[in-house]
């Protein structure tokens, strides 16, 4: 009999239950679509019928009460949204899967409510069933070694560097993440939180996340005006988490785009900004400047750093802002699918339409943009002046 490799729902990234909760406050109603992405060269259609197994599975788990207390400890989740997580579960029937053109193709339909948990355990459970099929010999303790080897980088660095781990959607397995988190705690000082909800909560340290580009994306059309959306998006976020969870995400457009938005009271009132596509050092500079036009000081900010970094990226690029501004830094798919011989996999899941309509990521990254829509893609790229 299978054993389902996903057994809580709580085994998750932090900013998901972060959205949801924003979602059940403003937009209960919204319905939305997703797709998978598969930006590797790599078929996955052989994945199809034990990947449905999975989802049934995931359909079957709900939040333990245990689970709820330790949500409701964190201090950021409100009553009536825990009351309403401690009833929810997965729908199945939301998600299909089918194979086209020799791949993996899934969409995920509904309430934007019901859908969003989907999308982290789907990329973790796809990553976990195909590297077990392509490297069987592979086992956690490779995984520990290589990153014993990487920490001795780490020796001599000042105790302002800071990592977190961002690796559950792309980890190589379960049994992996689990054993990398527990040997950072054990012997990392530098390493300061996870964005699993399920393993901050096993080793009691910093749920990490606050949006993901979703929550940009479905602005574009919970607005009638397309220019205002991410204001719109950054200043609902602001009504649900007035004075936590305030880091900004910034390439949901392009990262000029996003500063043109973020006008004196945003720059003010969110505690910083997050990386995720294009040149690092660019972009931080770019926000140093930003904050400087505003007479805002820089060291009252935070720089996160999420776009495949490696320790020895986030080193580099610590040392470089070291002294003008605070910066933390995500790694995921280089913790958590590291390796010998492992080739990494690139997927993802975003979201195509809100209310029946297109939506669109444009990024400061070419190859991370997405949208099927081309008419659409000229009407955002018009109402941003890209």
């Amino acid at each position: 009999m299978l054993t389902p490799i996903i057994s809580s729902l709580l085994d998750t990234d932090a900013y998901k239950l972060n959205m949801q909760q924003a979602i059940f406050h403003h937009y209960p109603e919204v319905d939305v679509s997703a797709e998978f992405h598969c930006r590797s060269n790599e078929s996955l259609a052989s994945l199809k019928e034990r990947l449905e197994f999975e989802i049934h599975a995931l359909a079957d788990l709900k939040f333990t009460e245990d689970e709820i207390t330790y949500l409701a400890s964190l201090g950021h989740y409100q009553a009536d949204y825990l009351d309403f997580l401690s009833s929810f579960s997965l729908k199945a029937n939301q998600v299909t899967v089918t194979i086209l053109d020799d791949q993996l193709a899934i969409r995920i339909d509904g309430s934007w409510l019901d859908i969003i948990l989907w999308e982290v355990p789907l990329l973790a459970i796809i990553c976990e069933l195909r590297c077990h099929l392509r490297y069987p010999n592979s086992i956690p303790i490779d995984a520990v070694e290589l990153l014993k080897e990487k920490l001795g980088v780490l020796e001599k660095i000042s105790d302002d560097f800071h990592f977190v781990d961002f690796g559950t959607r792309r980890r190589f397995s379960k049994e992996v993440h689990h054993a990398i988190v527990h040997h950072l705690t054990l012997h990392s000082p530098h390493f300061s939180g996870t964005s699993n909800l399920f393993l901050a909560k096993k080793y009691g340290m910093p749920a990490v996340g606050t949006q993901a580009h979703e929550w940009f994306q479905a602005h574009q059309q919970l607005t009638g005006d397309l220019a205002g959306s991410q204001q719109l998006a950054l200043n609902r976020w602001l009504q649900e988490y007035p004075d936590r969870l305030g880091i900004a995400l910034t390439d949901c457009i392009n990262m000029d785009a996003f500063l043109n938005d973020f006008n004196l009271h945003l720059s003010q009132r969110f505690a910083g900004l997050r990386h995720d596509s294009g040149d690092p050092i660019e972009w931080g500079e770019k926000a140093i400047r930003h904050y400087e036009s505003f007479d805002i000081n820089p060291m009252e900010k935070t720089l996160i750093f999420s776009d495949g970094l490696t320790l020895e990226k986030a080193l580099a690029i610590h040392a470089h802002f070291t002294g003008r501004i605070n910066t933390s830094f995500g790694i995921g798919t280089q913790l958590t699918c590291h390796l010998p011989n492992v080739e990494t996999l690139n997927i993802v899941i975003k979201l195509v339409t809100c209310n029946g309509k297109p939506v669109a990521k444009i990024s400061d990254e070419p190859g991370k943009s997405i949208c099927r829509d081309d008419s659409y893609l000229d009407a955002l790229r018009k109402a941003f002046n890209i």
